[in-house]
């Protein structure tokens, strides 16, 4: 019985993709985060992938791996399967290249990501609610008309694509001690692997994934790619229910840690891109990010953190920022029993304004559980300068002699 030999990646592929690239994809750039890095004690680096073509990462593996394909592959056309990031690279790149694309991304795919595939040429068709489920259908396509299939991650011309970001970020910060990387399916992370270790093997590699979306850990625990039996995240761009065969292989030989994040993490570190880095982030884009911001001492500096895409739909964000803002101390549901007279309310209200919250919304019930017939129960939406100060809002409230809950 004969083993399958899986293809690695190695400098001299990573540095052809690059040649191939040129003209195509950007050299993003690298800024950084002055906050976070006095936190980590070292220069905390923000590599800019959502600031790529496409707005993400997806376009180099896509161009590289259709570049590739012979005369007579490209007019069968290629499809694909995506959340989003992946079926517009492909777009993109099977349009500058002169050949058909078909996308089959989620039922409840974001409709801007949808929208923008449509828009750089491809034909969008719906499978499936995950990208596993949509892939089955993008590959029973390939069968029936003959299209090639892009992999979204598992293939050595798309890992090659994708490992042109570990020569840029080190070119660009060449005493880097750590990357960190958001990993979904894995592709982004073994391409950045292999470059970097193969240029600084001294040098860290940290992949993140959504803790509800962590498909690395059981795997590498079990020695083989285990696909997980549910996923439940906010960051479609990494949910991923099974890693390849390929990227396994590089994640294991080449990542020296793989951590993950839930979903206040990746809120917050939204949040702190849109109002620190001045950077439109999705949530899968924020992983790498969010896994510094839980543990700044554990990553030794410089870091160079990869925000992976910056495609998100607007509903979303407007949920996620606001999310974050909870997360991060600086919205505040509250809870108050008081007496049932006139001029109570407006003396609840002047405690607030002594402690300078700001009221967003306020109910009023007569029917909660433990309230006397004399009570009514207020329920408080408040705007707060982070946790310290919500804690000393409800301290004030307590001091005043009024029973507070939080929501």
């Amino acid at each position: 019985m004969t083993s399958t030999v899986v293809p690695r990646v190695g400098l001299d592929e990573i540095r052809q993709a690059r040649r191939l690239l040129a003209g195509v994809s950007r050299t993003t750039p690298i800024e950084g985060l002055r906050g976070l890095s006095q936190q980590v004690g070292a220069p905390v680096l923000l590599k800019c992938e959502n600031l790529q073509r496409t707005g993400s990462f997806k376009i180099r593996g896509a161009y590289v791996r259709i570049a590739r394909l012979t005369v007579e592959e490209r007019a069968r056309g290629v499809v694909a399967a995506s959340a989003g990031n992946h079926a517009q690279g492909v777009a993109l790149a099977a349009s500058l290249l002169g050949c058909a694309s078909t996308v089959f991304m989620p039922e409840a795919a974001p409709l801007p990501k949808v929208a923008a595939t449509a828009a750089y040429g491809a034909a969008v068709r719906h499978a499936g609610h995950t990208v596993d489920e949509a892939l089955l259908a993008a590959r029973a396509f390939a069968s029936e008309t003959g299209a090639v299939l892009i992999h979204p991650f598992d293939h050595a011309d798309v890992i090659a694509g994708q490992g042109t970001v570990g020569l840029e970020l080190l070119e660009q910060c060449p005493d880097v001690r750590t990357v960190v990387v958001c990993t979904g399916g894995g592709g982004l992370v073994a391409g950045i692997a292999a470059a970097v270790k193969g240029l600084r093997p001294d040098v860290r590699v940290v992949a993140v994934q959504a803790s509800g979306a962590a498909s690395f850990p059981a795997s590498l625990a079990a020695g083989r790619p285990v696909p997980l039996e549910t996923m439940t995240t906010m960051a479609d761009g990494i949910a991923v229910g099974c890693p390849g065969e390929i990227t396994f292989t590089h994640v294991r030989d080449l990542v020296d840690d793989v951590v993950t994040v839930d979903e206040e993490a990746l809120s917050r570190a939204l949040l702190l891109c849109l109002e620190r880095a001045k950077m439109v982030v999705e949530p899968a884009g924020a992983a790498a990010l969010a896994a510094v911001m839980e543990d700044p001492t554990g990553f030794e500096g410089p870091v160079v953190v990869v925000l992976s895409g910056g495609n998100i739909d607007p509903l979303l964000l407007t949920k996620v920022v606001r999310h974050g803002l909870v997360a991060a101390g600086r919205f505040l549901s509250l809870r108050v029993a008081v007496p049932d007279r006139p001029g109570e309310l407006a003396r609840l209200l002047g405690v607030l304004a002594t402690s300078g919250a700001n009221v967003l919304d306020v109910e009023h019930s007569r029917t909660g559980r433990g309230l006397h017939v004399d009570e009514v129960e207020v329920a408080l939406q408040l705007e707060t300068r982070g946790r310290p100060h919500g804690d000393d809002v409800v301290s004030s409230l307590t001091a005043a002699g009024y029973a507070v809950s939080t929501a």
